[in-house]
């Protein structure tokens, strides 16, 4: 229902900073929820962040005050800034989308994000 295109990653030493962007094009419903999973070698895909329609946003507890989530509805992006990267937030993050009037909700490709010295 739309492609998304996920832009940001790339090795950053701990203690350093990226910002991740999706760009959501060719959808025919209206995007509801938009947010950012990652996964890690050997562990389950996790929520990362969220943001609603409204810009209520959601945090996993270990990025609490360290990722920003945000949204341009006009352009169909969300980004997400982080900061304080630790080796830990080592993983593929994956742009996720879902919508108002259709049930299934849309991935990005992934890209990847690695925290090391």
């Amino acid at each position: 229902q739309v492609h998304l295109v996920e832009s940001g990653g790339g090795l950053v030493q701990p203690g350093g900073s990226l910002r991740l962007s999706c760009a959501a094009s060719g959808s025919i419903f209206s995007i509801n929820v938009m947010g950012w999973y990652r996964q890690a070698p050997g562990k389950e895909r996790e929520l990362v962040a969220s943001i609603t329609r409204g810009g209520t946003t959601n945090y996993e507890d270990s990025v609490k005050g360290r990722f920003a989530i945000s949204r341009d509805n006009a352009k169909n992006m969300v980004y997400l800034r982080m900061n304080s990267l630790k080796p830990e937030d080592t993983a593929v993050y994956y742009c996720y989308v879902d919508f108002v009037e259709y049930p299934f909700g849309s991935w990005g490709q992934g890209t990847q994000v690695t925290v090391s010295s």
